[in-house]
């Protein structure tokens, strides 16, 4: 039996974690353990789960009082990001497996502690990109394995986000650097894993650009330059057009997505104690990026150009990936619920050099993040697919090299300069405490 600790009891943690292992996985694993700073979310998780009325509650400074009273063979890290690496470290010190939450931590230096760790622990890490798992995504990564497009040259990533998901990171904790890396890090590593993991190469180098265009204290449709708002008591709110977007007059009711399962703004607000995530996206705390234009430079030789804008009337990706013999292309429309106009069908398109165009029609599954998180959790919970042809669960040198990327993009953006990945993994000749 699997014996599980869950730390961090977050809407990702009940809906990707503890609901499915009670639905599906039950067999094998068990969830004995839980940690959370705020009791609060304790009494939300049982009243979702009443299952989980007799597993122990523990606080952080707890964790080694947990590992020795309940002794769990694995934790599943589903905390505020700047908190992973404290979990990490223990997890790897008392040789446990470690699920974590993608980012893995939210800088280099922490990135570059855990790969240490981990060589030193009988333990492991396991990082959750649930991107890789994506039926579109896995099919690109065949057929490049196949060779159908020769030695990979450059890939062109646009991703969009649209005015509701965008702005919800501007609402919570994810506007401070301290407390997620910035979106660069917090977003954008999901981004910059699935590059890396399709065209297997290592990135050496990365220039960027980086504004923050449409949020903070100089949001262009910020109603006046009032500070300290919030969307459920606000008095100006129904003059924000990205509130009202999604909204309306009668009864303010905001739509559902994965990032805040709350039938409503306020409902949410009572589900935290001394934390509101409906914080107004025009205040002056805000000190992160909304916008990137990226270079990377492979080590193997190839180029990304990337790009990541986070209020847009839509949301999805456009990717072109060039090879030596060929070029792949597809795009994607995420959340047609809220694309207020007809969207085509999800493709590939695949060109080779010399010849005729192949539009490849791909077989999907139902699941979030397009079909990707029950396949997932099944290498989590059931072991990794023992006839699937490629590797897709990833560890902690991929959750690395995507965090020490996306450090790379927003220092680059502030300091006008190239940076280059084993700069920023290096160890450090003053290690921080």
């Amino acid at each position: 039996m699997n014996r599980i600790a869950i730390c961090g009891l977050s809407n990702r943690a009940m809906g990707m974690y503890i609901e499915p292992i009670f639905t599906n996985f039950s067999d094998n694993n068990q969830i004995v353990g839980l940690l959370d700073p705020d009791p609060r979310r304790y009494e939300l998780a049982k009243e979702s789960f009443p299952k989980l009325n007799t597993v122990p509650l523990f606080s952080p400074d707890r964790f080694q009082q947990m590992v020795e009273e309940i002794r769990p063979n694995t934790i599943i890290v589903t905390s505020r990001d700047n908190t992973h690496i404290d979990y990490i470290l223990q997890g790897l010190k008392n040789d446990l497996t470690v699920i974590t939450e993608k980012p893995m931590v939210i800088n280099a230096n922490d990135a570059r502690r855990v790969v240490e760790a981990e060589k030193n622990s009988n333990g492991k890490v396991i990082v959750t990109f649930n991107y890789r798992y994506n039926p579109f995504h896995r099919k690109i990564k065949e057929m490049i394995l196949e060779g159908k497009i020769g030695r990979v040259t450059s890939v062109d990533l646009n991703w969009y986000v649209d005015t509701y998901h965008g702005a919800s990171y501007f609402k919570r904790w994810n506007r401070n650097r301290k407390h997620s890396g910035g979106l660069s890090i917090h977003k954008s590593t999901h981004h910059f894993d699935l590059v890396n993991w399709w065209i297997n190469q290592t990135p050496e180098q990365i220039f960027a650009y980086g504004a923050l265009n449409y949020y903070g204290k100089n949001g262009e449709l910020n109603p006046s330059p009032i500070d300290n708002r919030y969307c459920g008591s606000c008095e100006e709110k129904i003059n924000c057009q990205y509130y009202m977007r999604w909204s309306n007059r009668r009864n303010n009711i905001t739509a559902k997505d994965d990032h805040i399962k709350v039938d409503s703004i306020e409902k949410s607000s009572r589900n935290y104690t001394n934390y509101r995530p409906d914080s107004c996206i025009f205040d002056q705390e805000i000190d992160i990026e909304d916008t990137y234009a990226v270079t990377v430079k492979y080590k193997q030789g190839a180029f990304l150009s990337y790009s990541v804008n986070f209020s847009l009337p839509y949301e999805g990706y456009r990717l072109a990936i060039n090879g030596t013999k060929g070029r792949i292309e597809t795009q994607e429309f995420d959340e047609p619920s809220r694309v207020p106009f007809p969207i085509p069908e999800q493709t590939i398109d695949y060109y080779p050099l010399f010849g005729s165009k192949e539009v490849i029609h791909v077989v999907q599954n139902e699941g979030g993040h397009g079909g990707g998180d029950p396949l997932l959790q099944e290498d989590l919970f059931l072991g990794v697919d023992p006839v699937r042809p490629f590797p897709i669960l990833a560890g902690a040198e991929a959750g690395a090299y995507s965090i020490a990327m996306g450090e790379a993009v927003w220092r680059s953006s502030k300091e006008n300069r190239p940076f280059s990945i084993e700069e920023l993994l290096r160890e450090p000749s003053h290690p921080s405490h």
